[in-house]
């Protein structure tokens, strides 16, 4: 069904948000020290059970990568803090915890700080599709592919490349090496400097646990933890009434208000993901810390109607895959209309 402008509520002012929001920002370090113990003390109990079980022949012991996939992805969002300042006040403090912890979520933190830094600069932006973003084509792009490069649009699209092969080989493959930043001496040096911390990782894990139990419920952890955060990751910003513009009529701003949405998880999912969820207040003020995102809602509820989605609601966002510009929304292959033959 056709989404209706007219009908539509009026959207806060994106530079009102900026202003009221601002207080928020700022690490409280006891806070940021505690979140970090609830995370990986969690994470290391359920992979050494796992790991120990499986080494007794005990392969149902793989079922614990499943909580320790959830604290995979906290721990994640954590180094994702660090990448933006503000886990901790210092920047060299939150550079050092998020290498460190780069290392546990096979993910090169400088190499990725960057990427993730032109996400946030140039999200909703139709003429900068760059690197950091899930790849996008408007119906018009689409409609004047090839046949070939529509199947290979296609293929990306597939929930099963997009949320399980995709992940796999991003996090197990593309970050071992700086993709789309070759030319970057210092993406090569965050990837080669993680590439060592992980070898000496598994290394280490291996000699004190064994290759097949330790290689095992670490990489069924990684792969569960990818694929979640490629999901949550996909729903911030491809959901139907999203935005995105033109050079000339963006703006970082509302794109960062409008264009991410409020993905309204249930506890204890809301406290397991960090609060990205609330990534429409994220994207405006990326050095609020995650554990002041929630306070951000509770004192301010008009921001909890602004691009909500709820958890049954994200699941339909799986099938959109193209802006469809004329009509200012995400539509999925299923909507487009095959031109008349002749």
């Amino acid at each position: 069904m056709a989404f209706d402008s007219s009908a539509a509520p009026t959207r806060p002012s994106a530079a009102h948000w900026r202003k009221v929001l601002a207080p928020y920002r700022g690490a409280q370090h006891a806070r940021s020290l505690a979140e970090i113990a609830l995370t990986v003390l969690p994470l290391g109990g359920f992979c050494l059970a796992a790991v120990l079980l499986v080494a007794n022949g005990v392969w149902l012991g793989l079922l614990l990568a499943v909580p320790a996939a959830a604290f995979l992805v906290r721990l994640f969002m954590l180094q994702h803090d660090c990448g933006h300042g503000s886990l901790f006040v210092s920047r060299s403090v939150n550079d050092a915890v998020g290498r460190v912890l780069g290392v546990l979520t096979l993910t090169p933190y400088g190499y990725w700080q960057a990427s993730h830094a032109n996400h946030h600069g140039t999200s909703g932006n139709l003429d900068r599709r760059e690197l950091g973003a899930i790849e996008l084509m408007t119906v018009e792009e689409y409609q004047a592919r090839s046949p070939l490069g529509r199947f290979l649009y296609r293929f990306y699209r597939h929930p099963l490349v997009l949320f399980a092969i995709g992940p796999a080989y991003m996090f197990f493959l593309q970050h071992r090496l700086p993709i789309g930043m070759m030319g970057d001496r210092k993406a090569w040096v965050s990837v080669m400097g993680a590439n060592l911390g992980i070898a000496l990782f598994l290394t280490a894990g291996i000699l004190v646990f064994g290759a097949v139990p330790f290689l095992a419920v670490y990489g069924v952890t990684v792969f569960l933890a990818s694929a979640t955060g490629v999901w949550l990751f996909y729903v911030q910003h491809q959901f139907e009434q999203t935005t995105w513009a033109r050079q000339g009529t963006w703006n970082l701003h509302d794109a960062a208000l409008h264009g991410s949405s409020f993905y309204d998880l249930p506890q204890p999912l809301a406290w397991l993901t960090a609060n990205i969820g609330v990534h429409h207040v994220h994207h405006l003020h990326s050095r609020i810390p995650f554990y002041r995102l929630g306070d951000a809602l509770r004192d301010h509820p008009e921001l909890r109607e602004c691009s909500r989605l709820g958890l049954r609601e994200s699941l339909r966002c799986a099938r959109l895959t193209l802006w469809d510009e004329a009509a200012g929304r995400m539509v999925g292959f299923g909507d487009l209309r095959e031109p008349a033959r002749g």
